[in-house]
């Protein structure tokens, strides 16, 4: 997923954050890939998100967001989620429709392996800005921060990465 620079930048009147006592509203297109509903924009405390195009044939770096979860919502295409459980790198293929969780701090990867159509997803988060901390490659989170057990769904195991070594 891509990050823009100035996502979540104050577009309230002479800069200012707007006002957090009434509905607002966001039209679509109005985002251009930037946070569509963040702080800045609508005076959001607690959530960012975005809509986001992924082009045909493309892939992020190997990265996580920090402190915030990410729940995404496949709008069209078939992107691919790939992640480590430990053993192997683990990809997860979607269609429109389906909803993603990635946990805090968790490594991970966003695929685009269709040559003609983009994914569009729609993507929230728990934090004000959008964290990504890119990482040389892909590993089970441990320690305080992993609950037992994740990512230990058999379904989910169905078909390693060819780039596991």
């Amino acid at each position: 997923m891509t990050t823009h620079e100035g996502a979540g930048a104050p577009l309230g009147p002479g800069g200012a954050t707007p006002p957090n006592d009434r509905v607002h509203h966001v039209r679509s297109g109005g985002t251009d890939g930037r946070a569509a509903i963040s702080g800045g924009t609508v005076g959001s405390r607690r959530l960012w998100m975005s809509l986001v195009e992924n082009p045909p044939s493309s892939a992020t770096d190997n990265h996580h967001h920090g402190d915030s979860e990410a729940g995404i919502y496949v709008v069209s295409g078939h992107p691919v989620f790939v992640y480590h459980d430990g053993t192997r790198e683990v990809r997860l293929a979607a269609d429109p429709g389906d909803f993603f969780l990635v946990p805090p701090f968790v490594p991970h990867r966003e695929e685009n392996p269709d040559p003609h159509e983009p994914a569009v997803v729609v993507i929230a988060r728990t934090t004000q800005e959008p964290i990504k901390v890119s990482v040389p490659e892909l590993y089970r989170l441990g320690g305080a921060n992993a609950r037992q057990g994740e990512g230990a769904d058999p379904a989910e195991r169905a078909e390693p990465s060819p780039r596991t070594p």
